[in-house]
Protein backbone atom coordinates (compact mmCIF):
# COMPACT_ATOMS: atom_id res chain seq x y z
CA UNK A 1 0.00 0.00 0.00
CA UNK A 2 2.55 2.29 1.20
CA UNK A 3 4.63 2.03 -2.63
CA UNK A 4 0.76 3.02 -4.41
CA UNK A 5 1.13 5.70 -2.59
CA UNK A 6 3.99 7.19 -3.82
CA UNK A 7 2.85 6.43 -7.79
CA UNK A 8 -0.59 7.96 -6.75
CA UNK A 9 1.20 11.21 -5.51
CA UNK A 10 3.37 12.52 -8.56
CA UNK A 11 0.85 11.63 -11.12
CA UNK A 12 -1.76 13.41 -8.76
CA UNK A 13 0.58 16.15 -8.60
CA UNK A 14 0.91 16.31 -12.08
CA UNK A 15 -2.35 16.22 -13.13
CA UNK A 16 -2.78 19.55 -10.68
CA UNK A 17 -0.17 21.02 -12.01
CA UNK A 18 -1.19 20.60 -15.78
CA UNK A 19 -4.82 21.77 -14.55
CA UNK A 20 -3.24 24.85 -13.12
CA UNK A 21 -1.03 26.11 -16.05
CA UNK A 22 -4.28 25.49 -18.18
CA UNK A 23 -6.41 27.74 -16.04
CA UNK A 24 -3.48 30.17 -16.12
CA UNK A 25 -3.23 30.04 -19.75
CA UNK A 26 -7.16 30.46 -20.45
CA UNK A 27 -7.16 33.34 -17.81
CA UNK A 28 -4.49 35.17 -19.77
CA UNK A 29 -6.04 34.36 -23.11
CA UNK A 30 -9.30 36.18 -21.50
CA UNK A 31 -7.63 38.91 -20.81
CA UNK A 32 -5.96 39.60 -24.17
CA UNK A 33 -8.74 39.26 -25.25
CA UNK A 34 -10.62 41.65 -22.91
CA UNK A 35 -7.59 44.40 -23.83
CA UNK A 36 -8.22 44.05 -27.66
CA UNK A 37 -11.86 44.64 -27.19
CA UNK A 38 -11.78 47.44 -25.03
CA UNK A 39 -8.86 49.07 -27.32
CA UNK A 40 -11.36 48.86 -30.13
CA UNK A 41 -13.70 50.98 -28.09
CA UNK A 42 -10.59 53.69 -27.19
CA UNK A 43 -10.07 53.43 -30.55
CA UNK A 44 -13.76 54.01 -32.31
CA UNK A 45 -14.44 56.61 -29.53
CA UNK A 46 -10.79 58.63 -31.13
CA UNK A 47 -11.98 58.23 -34.93
CA UNK A 48 -15.14 59.70 -33.46
CA UNK A 49 -13.31 62.64 -32.68
CA UNK A 50 -10.62 62.65 -35.74
CA UNK A 51 -14.28 63.25 -37.84
CA UNK A 52 -15.26 66.06 -36.15
CA UNK A 53 -12.19 68.11 -35.62
CA UNK A 54 -12.10 69.32 -39.60
CA UNK A 55 -15.68 70.79 -39.12
CA UNK A 56 -14.89 72.26 -36.09
CA UNK A 57 -11.55 73.60 -37.53
CA UNK A 58 -13.62 74.87 -40.73
CA UNK A 59 -16.39 76.64 -38.19
CA UNK A 60 -13.72 78.22 -36.58
CA UNK A 61 -11.83 78.92 -39.82
CA UNK A 62 -14.59 80.96 -41.11
CA UNK A 63 -14.19 83.83 -38.00
CA UNK A 64 -10.77 83.49 -37.57
CA UNK A 65 -9.36 82.80 -40.57
CA UNK A 66 -6.24 84.87 -39.95
CA UNK A 67 -4.94 82.01 -37.24
CA UNK A 68 -3.85 79.66 -40.41
CA UNK A 69 -1.10 78.67 -37.98
CA UNK A 70 -3.33 77.22 -35.36
CA UNK A 71 -5.17 75.57 -37.85
CA UNK A 72 -2.46 73.80 -39.65
CA UNK A 73 -1.52 72.54 -35.79
CA UNK A 74 -4.45 70.81 -35.50
CA UNK A 75 -4.86 69.97 -38.58
CA UNK A 76 -0.94 68.17 -38.25
CA UNK A 77 -1.58 66.29 -34.82
CA UNK A 78 -4.95 65.08 -36.02
CA UNK A 79 -2.81 63.37 -38.79
CA UNK A 80 -0.09 62.54 -36.59
CA UNK A 81 -3.06 60.60 -34.21
CA UNK A 82 -4.89 59.05 -37.00
CA UNK A 83 -1.40 57.47 -38.43
CA UNK A 84 -0.22 56.84 -34.97
CA UNK A 85 -0.81 52.56 -34.99
CA UNK A 86 1.80 51.83 -32.11
CA UNK A 87 0.95 49.99 -28.76
CA UNK A 88 -1.49 52.45 -26.80
CA UNK A 89 1.44 53.86 -24.34
CA UNK A 90 3.22 55.58 -27.46
CA UNK A 91 -0.23 56.38 -29.35
CA UNK A 92 -1.17 58.24 -26.26
CA UNK A 93 1.53 60.57 -26.97
CA UNK A 94 0.29 61.54 -30.76
CA UNK A 95 -3.36 62.15 -28.72
CA UNK A 96 -1.91 64.40 -26.05
CA UNK A 97 -0.73 66.60 -28.86
CA UNK A 98 -3.71 67.02 -30.68
CA UNK A 99 -5.65 67.33 -27.51
CA UNK A 100 -3.41 69.82 -26.49
CA UNK A 101 -3.67 71.46 -30.25
CA UNK A 102 -7.10 71.57 -30.02
CA UNK A 103 -7.02 73.43 -26.74
CA UNK A 104 -5.35 76.16 -28.60
CA UNK A 105 -8.21 76.08 -31.06
CA UNK A 106 -10.52 76.53 -28.39
CA UNK A 107 -8.55 79.63 -27.05
CA UNK A 108 -8.47 81.18 -30.54
CA UNK A 109 -12.47 80.96 -30.27
CA UNK A 110 -12.74 82.60 -26.96
CA UNK A 111 -11.86 85.73 -28.94
CA UNK A 112 -14.39 85.45 -30.96
CA UNK A 113 -18.31 86.23 -29.38
CA UNK A 114 -20.47 85.39 -32.98
CA UNK A 115 -18.27 81.95 -32.80
CA UNK A 116 -19.08 81.42 -29.52
CA UNK A 117 -23.19 82.01 -30.60
CA UNK A 118 -22.75 80.21 -33.58
CA UNK A 119 -25.26 76.86 -33.29
CA UNK A 120 -22.85 74.88 -35.48
CA UNK A 121 -20.10 75.84 -33.50
CA UNK A 122 -21.77 75.03 -29.96
CA UNK A 123 -23.19 71.77 -30.85
CA UNK A 124 -19.64 70.20 -32.46
CA UNK A 125 -17.97 71.77 -29.19
CA UNK A 126 -20.90 69.42 -27.18
CA UNK A 127 -20.74 66.76 -29.43
CA UNK A 128 -16.56 66.96 -28.85
CA UNK A 129 -17.15 67.27 -25.23
CA UNK A 130 -19.32 64.38 -24.93
CA UNK A 131 -16.84 62.52 -27.70
CA UNK A 132 -13.59 63.38 -25.05
CA UNK A 133 -15.78 61.90 -22.02
CA UNK A 134 -16.64 58.91 -23.93
CA UNK A 135 -12.80 58.36 -24.51
CA UNK A 136 -11.94 58.78 -20.84
CA UNK A 137 -14.69 55.99 -19.82
CA UNK A 138 -13.20 53.65 -22.84
CA UNK A 139 -9.84 54.26 -21.63
CA UNK A 140 -10.30 53.84 -17.73
CA UNK A 141 -12.01 50.60 -19.42
CA UNK A 142 -8.93 49.65 -20.98
CA UNK A 143 -6.44 50.41 -18.52
CA UNK A 144 -8.32 48.41 -15.92
CA UNK A 145 -7.84 45.17 -18.26
CA UNK A 146 -4.14 46.21 -18.60
CA UNK A 147 -3.70 46.41 -14.88
CA UNK A 148 -5.42 43.39 -14.56
CA UNK A 149 -3.14 41.18 -17.32
CA UNK A 150 0.03 42.89 -15.89
CA UNK A 151 -0.72 42.10 -12.06
CA UNK A 152 -1.73 38.32 -13.04
CA UNK A 153 1.69 38.57 -15.16
CA UNK A 154 3.69 39.73 -12.10
CA UNK A 155 2.24 37.68 -9.44
CA UNK A 156 3.74 34.23 -8.52
CA UNK A 157 2.96 31.81 -10.05
CA UNK A 158 0.99 33.09 -13.16
CA UNK A 159 3.87 34.81 -13.56
CA UNK A 160 5.95 31.27 -14.24
CA UNK A 161 3.13 30.41 -17.10
CA UNK A 162 3.53 34.19 -18.69
CA UNK A 163 7.20 33.73 -18.62
CA UNK A 164 7.25 30.23 -20.50
CA UNK A 165 4.78 31.87 -22.92
CA UNK A 166 6.72 34.98 -23.39
CA UNK A 167 4.21 37.52 -22.06
CA UNK A 168 5.60 41.08 -22.31
CA UNK A 169 3.88 43.58 -20.02
CA UNK A 170 1.19 45.88 -21.39
CA UNK A 171 1.55 49.18 -21.84
CA UNK A 172 -0.94 51.74 -20.24
CA UNK A 173 -3.02 54.50 -22.63
CA UNK A 174 -2.43 57.35 -20.30
CA UNK A 175 -2.35 61.29 -21.01
CA UNK A 176 0.27 62.44 -18.76
CA UNK A 177 -0.49 66.32 -18.58
CA UNK A 178 -2.95 66.74 -15.79
CA UNK A 179 -4.32 70.08 -18.15
CA UNK A 180 -4.75 67.92 -20.93
CA UNK A 181 -6.99 65.09 -18.92
CA UNK A 182 -9.59 67.50 -19.33
CA UNK A 183 -11.83 68.09 -22.01
CA UNK A 184 -11.50 70.81 -24.14
CA UNK A 185 -14.69 73.46 -22.98
CA UNK A 186 -15.07 76.44 -23.83
CA UNK A 187 -17.38 78.68 -21.73
CA UNK A 188 -19.83 79.91 -24.08
CA UNK A 189 -21.73 82.19 -21.31
CA UNK A 190 -18.97 85.01 -20.97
Amino acid sequence: MAGMELIICPGILLLIGLVWFVVTYNRFVRLRHHMKESWADVDVELQRRYELIPNLVATVKGYAAHEQKVFDAVTSARTAAMASTGDPASQSVDEQRLVGQMGRLFAVAEGYPDLKADENFIHLQEELTNTEDRIAAARRFFNGNVREFNTLRESFPSNLVAAILGLQQAGFFEVEDHVVREAPRVDIDS
